[in-house]
């Protein structure tokens, strides 16, 4: 049964600058599912072009991680007829590409554009398609992780393999996992109702757990927190959201600044300066430490100071 998709519509007047634009303009908002990073990446989006002086008229959707959704949506976009179409985590980005060919369309979190079929290439996309991607930094991450528990000898992660995104995430861990000789546990679910079992097999099998950013995960982070607590499991994520709410560490980006510099992509495409074929995808070049000390203490874990004294963020 198809489940009902949630509509907002927002309308924001940039304030300060005077607007590049003659006219106000039309974004149409779709976003997989509702989780911290994808929302702080639209607050971000739409904070960026308020600055820059854009009076904008968004309409929002989210598929709540439903896929039949996500291609409901699209078929609405095509009626609402933006400007231009927004378009977060890979699953979203996927069914708008798939079937809007004339309507700019600009995409975020998406950790492998190529592998995801979005791009012909990272430098020139080709087609009415370009963004940003949220690929974590997963070789320091790991780093991190053994500098944390230097006897530490696995790894375990849960990740949805219908996710192109994930997958190409997991083929980049194995290799780090190997460099700072970790063994690699995995468990897979196709929906959030399976994330529970999935974690639960990895007790006993896993010193630490490592999220990716995987939507499916994620949208289940605190039943996995609630598991590694009560379990003494180290659980470390991929990105700073997820700490501040769960997980003790992460080396990452700021989805917040990620949703700013797409912005700053689609005043580009909007301002007729450039085509998405044209715009090679971004990625985010500064991460930041964030540790979260409640979670390390219930987790029983002990920060190194070394750790401790070059972290950017310490939540108590």
């Amino acid at each position: 049964m198809l489940r009902k998709f949630i509509i907002g519509v927002l309308f924001f007047a940039g304030l300060g600058a005077a607007a590049p634009f003659a006219q106000a303009v039309t974004i149409s908002i779709n976003q997989f599912l509702e989780h911290p990073s994808l929302d702080e990446t639209v607050r971000g989006f739409k904070d960026q072009l308020a600055e820059d002086g854009l009076e904008v008229e968004y309409k929002f959707y989210t598929a709540q991680a439903n896929m039949t959704t996500t291609d409901s949506i699209v078929d609405q976009i095509i009626n609402d007829k933006p400007d231009l179409v927004l378009a977060l985590a890979t699953p979203s980005a996927q069914a708008t590409a798939r079937k809007i060919k004339d309507i700019p369309v600009i995409f975020a979190a998406v950790s492998d554009p190529l592998s995801a079929g979005l791009v012909n290439s990272l430098e020139r996309p080709g087609h009415n398609v370009t963004g940003t991607s949220d690929m974590s930094p997963i070789d320091e991450q790991t780093a991190l992780m053994r500098e944390i528990h230097p006897q530490a000898r696995s790894i375990g992660i849960i990740f949805n393999a219908g996710e192109p995104n994930s997958t190409a995430q997991v083929a980049l861990l194995k290799k780090a996992a190997e460099k700072y000789g970790f063994r690699l546990e995995q468990a897979t679910t196709r929906n959030p109702a399976g994330v529970f079992q999935a974690a639960k097999s990895l007790l006993g099998r896993a010193d630490v757990i490592y999220l990716l950013m995987d939507n499916t995960v994620i949208s289940s982070l605190e039943t996995i927190r609630k598991i590694c607590v009560e379990n003494k499991t180290p659980l470390y994520s991929s990105e700073t959201d997820s700490v501040r709410r769960a997980s003790i560490a992460s080396l990452a980006l700021s989805y917040y600044e990620l949703g700013r510099q797409t912005a700053r992509m689609a005043e580009r495409v909007l301002a007729g300066e450039a085509r998405p074929a044209d715009i090679p995808v971004e990625t985010q070049k500064d991460v930041s430490l964030v540790i979260n000390l409640k979670a390390a203490r219930e987790m029983g874990v002990t920060l190194p100071r070394s750790v401790l004294e070059r972290a950017e963020e310490k939540i108590e």
